[in-house]
């Protein structure tokens, strides 16, 4: 199962990114989305940053997985 959980990008060396997932950080490729800039949001996909996000749906997806952790911890 994948789960689609948004990316922070930190850092960029070549095609390479530092990306934090909420705290875990993590490599991910950037081959696929050559404009990323550090401070963008992305979809990781087995080691690939496959999607950008704008801030906006980024915050909105977040959002949602904090409610859904919430109500598994009830």
């Amino acid at each position: 199962m994948c789960l689609a959980v948004p990316a922070r990008v930190l850092e960029i060396n070549g095609k390479v990114a530092i990306v934090d997932f909420g705290g875990v950080k993590r490599e991910a490729r950037l081959d696929l989305l050559p404009d990323v800039k550090i401070g963008d949001y992305v979809i990781v996909h087995t080691g690939f940053a496959i999607e950008k996000l704008d801030d906006k749906t980024a915050k909105e997806i977040l959002q949602a997985w904090d409610e859904v952790l919430k109500a598994m911890e009830e």
